[in-house]
Order: structure tokens, then C-alpha cells, then sequence
């Protein structure tokens, strides 16, 4: 099923996503313009940004900077900082939206849902008692209540600093 946006409720970051030729992921940690890419903060073997596409406000991606890792091809080192990420992630959407839980996973392969099947990332999804309305049941939709920059610009200043 190919997800619509109705159009009242489009916004204009998602009426201007062009598909990008390569790797979203990869293109997002060679450049310098986080804004754009909606990088929330870079690590050394790993970085954080913004599901363009999100299930909910706030909805982050962790992945490692070198294209074609899964969660199994890890080394030690990435896979500490994934998940170190992944915990001020939640450090961060907690102080920013104060979510009442969370959902964090790899989608691995196609069939299991990898939008990006050759560079395995991290979800981590806030969630709020109630967050699934009949938008997506009955129209295809999902209503975003947030600019996705203004998401990225309060998530940034909220990142932990340890």
C-alpha cells in the first residue's frame, strides 16, 4: 500500500522531497548542511537524523557513517555508538516532546520493512497513549503537527552533551 498525503494536510517538506540519486543515509553524512538533511548530531562512527517519512513527531534514525553495515557486520566500536545514540536520542525526545514510550528497531531486508536495505540504521519512534488515529486506516494518511526543521532545530539544542 503506497502512503498518500491528503492534501490539506501536506506540508511543504514533504512536498518538496525530490528523490536523491545514492544512499539518503550516506548522502546525509557527506555533507555539511545538517539543516537540510535534517542531521540532528554526528558521531564519530555514527550519526542521528530525522525519518523523513516518520511514524510519529520526532521519529529518529541512527546509523553508522559507512554505507553496507547491517546490524550484524557492526564491530564493537559502531555498534556501542549506535546504541549510545540511540540512548540520547531518547534522552533528548524525552525533554523535547516527553513521549510516554518508545519503539526502537532494525528493519532488516525489504520484506521486513528496510527502506534502505544496504545501510542497516536504528529507529527510535516516540509514542503517546492514543498516537494512532483513523487517518492512517481510512485515508493512508499521517498528520505531522510539526515542521520537520523545527523538530530538528529543538532536538539538536536538546542533545545531551555526555
Amino acid at each position: 500500500m503506497t502512503e498518500r498525503l491528503w492534501a490539506p494536510w501536506r506540508l511543504e517538506y514533504i512536498q518538496s522531497v525530490d528523490e536523491q540519486p545514492g544512499c539518503f543515509l550516506c548522502n546525509a553524512a557527506g555533507s555539511d548542511d545538517d539543516e537540510t538533511q535534517l542531521v540532528v548530531h554526528r558521531g564519530e562512527r555514527a550519526f542521528v537524523l530525522l525519518n523523513k517519512f516518520p511514524y510519529a513527531t520526532g521519529h529518529l534514525l541512527v546509523a553508522p557513517l559507512e554505507h553496507g553495515l547491517d546490524f550484524g557486520d557492526l564491530d564493537d566500536a559502531t555498534a556501542l555508538e549506535v546504541h549510545q545514540l540511540g540512548a540520547a536520542g531518547l534522552r533528548a525526545l524525552r525533554e523535547v516532546y516527553s513521549p510516554e514510550g518508545f519503539n526502537l528497531g532494525w528493519n532488516i531486508g525489504r520484506i521486513a520493512g528496510a527502506g534502505v536495505p544496504d545501510h542497516g540504521h536504528l529507529h527510535v519512534v516516540p509514542r503517546w497513549a492514543g498516537d494512532t488515529n483513523f487517518m492512517p486506516v481510512l485515508a493512508d494518511v499521517r498528520v505531522m503537527p510539526e515542521h520537520l526543521g523545527e523538530s530538528r532545530r529543538k532536538l539538536a539544542a536538546a542533545w545531551p552533551s555526555r
